[in-house]
């Protein structure tokens, strides 16, 4: 029986919560959750051997209560807080109307006129980040990454696509990194007019911006992490300019943890003029992209079809970034993209890393993909003044909150686990130890299987392995990492152990 003032899911079969961690890089003491039949209705908050304050700041869930009250959400602390407040409404609108004001950025327009075209556009991003770069005491560097693509669909002859990359180098796990983009390029009504006026402002000037201010609040901090904000081209044409990237970083086989793109962040009005200025959509794929038949084979035994890592970074989103700091709530859609439509997530999705997509809650396609003009009193065409730049600035306070939590907490456990060996009503979680030098501990999540958020948070300690009394036939389960400072990371899914 529970003791008076005793939390159910935080009683352990002898164990006093220290670290179970043997300081030689082998796998720590097995740890084990006894949960009696009262406790499957409620969670045990915070992490065995933790500070206070990290398990002060996610709130329990009443027994039996809804899935939205999130135990796992993580609410902002005061560094975060004081990035978010610097994030600026004005330089937005700076941005969006210099970027306007090269009259088009069609990838396909001229790459050596200093005032209009996408290379004036490329040159401006170039000179703006390498100012905001100046803050950072040299750990944000600033390039051009470049190639020539062929003829192919929408690009007719042999074409310079060139993505403008700020790099902050993290200052602990640099090797750990979070990308942010928004796409510079625009189209008229016909995708291959490359002369008409394509102002872009909603997209994605508006993207872009989020990814400017985003560059400049960053740079004079040190994240754990490293942070890449990246403008790039060649996404009306065919997402070129991100597939580079995303094959650059494969063939890097760089350690990508969460991909952000931001396209069409720009207004919260709808086509009937109804608005919706603070809500934000975060489209996030299901069945991963990338998913080779032995691992659809393995999803098909035991589920997971709504546990993607791309899942759990919308989670992650909703965990950090949907508080009274933005002032927004993330509506997470639970598919790739838009109806039979992309964006620059998908090559990264792709090369099997964790994206997703920010759009605006309602998309006016008035003001997208049209030339302008007025028809019948109607003004069409993606212009300014269409644009609500303190949306867009909130917009960018939930990449900020997301970013900055990612980039500071520990990385997304690797090798989380089942062990499925002997059959049972208990079930064992192992997983490996990760590299954070601030590494905490871990702390084991589950849900029933209809269920789309986790539900109940258990301390696992500073080990790696632990057994909960549930049977892993009934409910799903999940790891995150904890550090010193009570950030955690991104779930990872537990899959069966081979």
């Amino acid at each position: 029986m529970t003791q008076p003032g005793e939390d159910a899911g935080s009683r352990h079969s002898g164990h006093d919560g220290h670290s179970g961690h043997d300081g030689h890089g082998g796998r720590g003491t097995a740890r084990r959750t006894v949960l009696g039949a009262a406790a499957a209705g409620a969670a045990a908050l915070g992490a065995a051997g933790l500070p206070p304050e990290a398990a002060a700041d996610a709130p329990a869930q009443a027994p039996g209560g809804p899935a939205h009250h999130r135990p796992t959400r993580q609410p902002p602390p005061r560094e975060l807080r004081s990035l978010l407040r610097e994030i600026d409404p004005r330089r937005i609108e700076a941005t969006v109307r210099k970027l306007v004001s090269f009259g088009t950025r069609h990838t396909l327009s001229a790459q050596d006129d200093p005032v209009r075209g996408v290379g004036a556009a490329r040159d401006w991003l170039l000179a703006e980040l390498r100012h905001r770069a100046r803050a950072s005491g040299g750990r944000m560097t600033v390039e051009l990454q470049s190639y020539v693509q062929q003829p192919a669909p929408r690009v007719p002859v042999a074409t310079r696509i060139t993505n403008v990359l700020a790099t902050l180098r993290g200052s602990l796990t640099p090797e750990r990194i979070y990308v942010v983009s928004g796409h510079y390029d625009t189209r008229c009504s016909d995708p291959m007019d490359a002369a008409g006026d394509a102002p872009g402002a909603d997209d994605d000037a508006s993207g872009v911006a989020v990814v400017l201010e985003l560059a400049r609040v960053f740079a004079a901090r040190r994240p754990a992490a490293t942070v890449v904000f990246a403008a790039v081209a060649g996404e009306e044409q065919g997402l070129y300019g991100s597939g580079h990237m995303a094959r650059t970083y494969r063939g890097r086989q760089a350690d990508v943890q969460g991909m952000f793109t931001n396209d069409i962040v720009g207004s919260p009005t709808a086509e009937d003029g109804s608005r919706d200025p603070y809500t934000i959509r975060l489209f996030a794929e299901g069945v991963p992209t990338s998913e080779t038949p032995e691992q659809a084979e393995v999803r098909r035994s035991v589920g997971g079809e709504n546990d993607s890592p791309s899942r759990q970074l919308a989670r992650f989103v909703r965990d950090t970034a949907e508080n009274d700091a933005t002032g927004m709530r993330v509506r997470v859609v639970y598919r790739r993209d838009r109806y039979l439509r992309s964006g620059d997530h998908i090559p990264f999705l792709q090369q099997g890393y964790p994206a997703a997509r920010f759009t605006e809650p309602a998309e006016n396609y008035a003001h997208q993909h049209q030339d302008v003009r007025v028809v019948d009193g109607k003004q069409y065409g993606d212009l300014p003044e269409f644009c609500d730049f303190g949306f867009i600035a909130r917009v960018a306070r939930v990449n900020a909150a997301a970013l900055w939590s990612l980039a500071h907490a520990p990385g997304t456990p690797r090798g989380a686990k089942i062990r499925t060996a002997a059959l049972g009503n208990s079930t064992e979680l192992v997983w490996e130890r990760g590299p954070d030098p601030d590494l905490a501990g871990y702390e084991v999540v589950w849900r029933e299987t209809t269920d789309t958020e986790w539900t109940h948070v258990i301390p696992a300690g500073n080990t790696t392995r632990h057994t909960v009394d549930l049977s892993k036939d009934n409910v799903f389960f999940g790891l995150r990492a904890v550090n010193r400072s009570g950030l955690r990371s991104p779930v990872a899914f537990c899959t069966p152990q081979a």
